[in-house]
């Protein structure tokens, strides 16, 4: 058995969902598509689909298993094609993660242009704003936002991200008789905050008084804040600020034009927290050439 070859069959099974498609493509019956996929389980001693008549699906060994085939022969894929062409022709799946908010508002207008330079690239773009393994799920580069600690990673950092006080020009108007906007970080308390449950902050707000606050620059302050809404969910967050029900602590950039047309006000805009922007991508990764396109494209961008 060509274990490569049946990498190969394997990963284009699973991306065309059809044996029958493959068969089309290797010129071949759907019986040998089968039977270089089996081969391929006795080889490993693992089962990786399940097959019906209808339809198939991998295993939890064969999830595993298909994003580490499907990098081996993206990898060999790559390498051939620079030889053929020149090291400027890329060619083949991308593997990207970000959260969900950063992904929609600032990651997809790259990847839209980055694909127009790349015709050949496709992108599988993964947004979440849990954590994600970028090594259990094959990821090739992921844009993280904060302090990192994961050392497995290389990473390059491409900008900062101000996180600070945002609420919508309604929730503002509506405040009950005898509540103001907030003047300092303990006023929070009196108002109606919206949790974002992704933060290691959750309900305890982490501010950093900057030059022009009454306290010293620098000065750290914790407040606890309440609401009437939590979410895990970034877009959450936004929609809900948007529609006046509360205060948010929240990366800046995610109310880019609202903030430039006058819709949402900062808040206390001298008490916010700059924190760091990283592209990340596995040590096994680092010398892919799609992956230094895509990260150069992003980097200059977000520069």
């Amino acid at each position: 058995m060509d274990k490569l070859q049946a990498m190969q069959t394997l990963v284009r099974v699973v991306e065309s969902g059809s044996f029958s498609a493959v068969a089309r493509e290797q010129n071949t019956t759907q019986s040998a598509v089968s039977k270089q996929v089996a081969a391929l389980e006795r080889a490993l001693d693992a089962k990786l689909l399940i097959r019906t008549t209808r339809s198939l699906a991998l295993t939890e060994e064969g999830e595993r298993y298909f994003e580490q085939a499907r990098r081996v022969v993206a990898d060999v894929a790559e390498a051939e094609t620079s030889l053929k062409h020149g090291s400027t022709q890329l060619k083949g799946w991308l593997r990207v993660a970000a959260s969900g908010g950063f992904g929609r508002l600032k990651l997809m207008p790259l990847v839209q242009t980055f694909l127009a330079q790349h015709p050949q690239v496709r992108i599988d773009l993964r947004l979440s704003d849990g954590f994600i393994d970028l090594v259990e799920q094959g990821i090739d580069i992921a844009v993280r936002i904060g302090e990192l600690a994961d050392s497995r990673l290389v990473a390059r950092q491409v900008g900062t991200s101000r996180r600070g006080l945002i609420a919508h020009r309604t929730y503002l108007r509506k405040l009950p008789k005898g509540i103001k906007p907030p003047r300092t970080p303990e006023d929070l308390a009196q108002h109606n905050c919206i949790v974002y449950t992704g933060s290691s902050m959750r309900n305890a707000w982490r501010l950093q008084a900057g030059a022009g606050a009454a306290e010293p620059e620098g000065t750290g302050r914790s407040v606890k804040v309440e609401g009437n809404l939590q979410t895990d969910s970034s877009e959450v967050v936004r929609a809900s600020v948007l529609a006046g029900m509360g205060i948010c602590y929240t990366p800046s950039w995610l109310f880019d034009d609202e903030l430039a047309s006058g819709e949402v006000v900062r808040l206390l805009p001298d008490w916010s927290v700059l924190s760091p922007v990283h592209l990340v991508t596995p040590q096994e990764r680092r010398h892919s050439a799609k992956v230094r396109a895509f990260g150069d494209h992003v980097a200059a961008s977000l520069a």
